[in-house]
C-alpha cells in the first residue's frame, strides 16, 4: 500500500479539468507500457500564447490521476515557454510528494506536456526537450550523456548510479549502452575513482532501491523475502523472512545479499542479519 500524501488524494478523489476540449489547440497522448498507466492532455492557447485552458483523460493508478489534475492546475494561465519550464519534479512537489515508486507518474504528465506543446506548435517532441531514456526516473539523454562526459563513465552499472537511469523496469538499458557507444571515444581516459562518495541520504536509498527492485523478487522467486530494518553508517541492517527465516543457509543468503549491495550501491557496506 502506498503511503499518499493529503493533496494527492484530494487531486484522485476530486480531479481536476478532467475532460476533452473538442477544439484543442494542441494535444498530447503519451502511455507507460511500464506501468500501463495512459494519459491524453489537451490545451487551449489565446493570442496572446497563454494556456487558457487544460483537460486531460488518463488511465492509470492514483497517483497517474493525481499527477494530470495537478499537471492541469500548474499549466493553466502560464505562456507556453512557462509551460515548458515545468518539470516531473514540480508537478510532484505540488502534489506534496510522490512515492518513489510513483514518480513516473509525473514524468508522464511532464512527457504530455511537451507533446501537446510541440502538437500546438506543429513540431516534433524532440525539438522541444532532450529525449527522454529512462521513463522509471525522468532521465534524459542529455542527463546521462553529461554525467558520462563529466564523470567518464563506461558501464550501464555506473549511469544507473549516478543518475539512476536504468535502475527501474530495465526497459531503457539498451539505449543506454547505445549512448556509452556513442560517446565511447569523448570519454578522457583518466583513472576513475573506484566510487563516488554518497551522502547518508543517497546510501540509503541507493540500499532500499536494491533490495525493492533485485534481492527481494529473488528471494520471493523462493518463497522467502526480507525486511530492510536499518541503515548505520556502512551497516545495513536486515531481517530475513518467509521459508528464509532460520534456514540453516541464511548466512550464505546474507553474503549474497551484502555482494549485490557492495556492487550496486557500495564495497565498504556490511550486511547483518537481525532475527526479530
Amino acid at each position: 500500500m502506498w503511503e499518499y500524501t493529503e493533496k494527492v488524494m484530494d487531486h484522485f478523489r476530486n480531479p481536476r479539468n478532467v475532460g476533452v476540449i473538442d477544439d484543442a489547440d494542441g494535444v498530447g497522448e503519451v502511455g507507460s507500457m511500464a506501468c500501463g498507466d495512459a494519459l491524453t492532455l489537451y490545451i487551449k492557447v489565446d493570442q496572446q500564447g497563454r494556456i487558457k485552458d487544460a483537460k486531460f483523460q488518463t488511465f492509470g493508478c492514483a497517483s497517474a490521476i493525481a499527477s494530470s489534475s495537478a499537471l492541469t492546475e500548474l499549466i493553466k494561465g502560464k505562456t507556453i515557454e512557462e509551460a515548458l519550464k515545468i518539470t516531473n519534479q514540480d508537478i510532484a512537489d505540488y502534489l506534496g510528494g510522490l512515492p518513489e515508486q510513483k514518480m513516473h507518474c509525473s514524468v508522464m504528465g511532464r512527457e504530455a506536456l511537451l507533446a501537446a506543446i510541440a502538437n500546438y506548435k506543429g513540431q516534433s517532441r524532440e525539438s522541444l526537450a532532450s529525449p527522454l531514456v529512462c521513463e522509471c526516473f525522468g532521465v534524459t539523454q542529455e542527463e546521462i550523456e553529461r554525467a558520462i562526459r563529466e564523470n567518464g563513465l563506461t558501464t550501464r552499472e555506473q549511469v544507473t548510479h549516478y543518475t539512476k537511469a536504468g535502475g527501474g523496469c530495465g526497459s531503457c538499458h539498451e539505449r543506454i549502452e547505445e549512448i556509452l557507444a556513442r560517446l565511447k571515444k569523448e570519454v578522457p581516459v583518466v583513472a576513475l575513482p573506484a566510487q563516488r562518495r554518497l551522502t547518508n541520504l543517497q546510501k540509503m536509498r541507493l540500499v532500499e532501491e536494491t533490495i525493492e527492485r533485485q534481492i527481494r523478487p529473488e528471494l520471493q522467486k523462493d518463497g522467502g523475502d526480507i525486511e530492510l530494518v536499518d541503515v548505520e553508517g556502512n551497516r545495513v541492517m536486515v531481517s530475513l523472512r518467509g521459508v528464509c527465516t532460520g534456514c540453516p543457509s541464511s548466512n550464505i543468503t546474507i553474503k549474497g545479499i551484502e555482494q549485490k549491495l557492495k556492487e550496486m550501491v557500495s564495497q565498504d557496506l556490511v550486511v547483518e542479519e537481525v532475527r526479530q
